[in-house]
């Protein structure tokens, strides 16, 4: 595996990556070897500790912990909104509004067939730049509900493309070979020195020149 993830910031404390997309971050039940949190195991040669989570298929920023107890200050930030997160994803179709927030109860799969209650879900989002067919659209999450975007965007008629749980792929005019929703920013409190942290990485390349094609197209 080639390049599984970049480091883009590590001290005795904290590390961040930008991971690859078809990378899950912890073994699911059927036991993969490698994982995100494996791999960088082995790379740093210590024991690190996820402290969220993206899906198997979504790229960019995720936050490790060196210890249990730097991982519980940092979930605890994620739990008190003191963390800010945004993402870029590529949508189907054209937005109704340029921008606004999303907001209203959602459950994803896996909790309606546990019999889960749907929790309240809030996220803002802003189209950078709009195609006939695709959208590209900032989004700021406010909660952290299991695949909130997917299921909010996908509950807007803008799904995102890529997108199987939520949409069939047969609705889509223009194709993605995975998710195309990336973890561009992050900014936290560093847990040990207070001092607030801010972090940026650009588009993966798939997407990137998935919108290259798409100026093309459009021209």
């Amino acid at each position: 595996m080639d390049n599984p993830f970049d480091i883009v910031f590590n001290d005795e404390y904290v590390v961040v990556v930008n991971k690859i997309a078809k990378l899950l971050v912890e073994p699911s039940p059927k036991g993969e070897r490698n994982t995100l949190t494996s791999l960088l195991q082995e790379r740093l040669r210590e024991k690190v500790y996820p402290c969220h989570r993206l899906d198997r298929e979504t790229t960019g920023l995720i936050i490790y912990a060196k210890s249990p107890e730097v991982q519980e200050k940092i979930m605890n930030q994620f739990r008190d909104g003191i963390i800010k997160k945004k993402y870029i994803a590529f949508v189907r179709g054209r937005m109704r509004k340029y921008r606004g927030f999303i907001e209203g109860k959602i459950i994803d799969n896996e909790g309606s067939r546990f019999g889960e209650k749907p929790k309240l879900a809030k996220t803002y989002y802003k189209v950078l730049r709009d195609f006939p067919e695709y959208s590209i659209v900032e989004l700021i999450p406010f909660t952290g509900r299991t695949n909130q975007l997917r299921i909010q965007l996908a509950g807007l008629g803008n799904p995102i493309l890529g997108e199987r749980q939520y949409a069939f792929g047969k609705d889509f005019a223009v194709k993605f070979r995975r998710l195309a929703l990336h973890a561009c920013f992050l900014q936290f409190v560093h847990p040990v020195s207070h001092d607030e942290v801010n972090l940026k990485v650009r588009l993966p390349r798939d997407m990137e020149e998935f919108t290259f094609r798409a100026k093309d197209r459009n021209k």
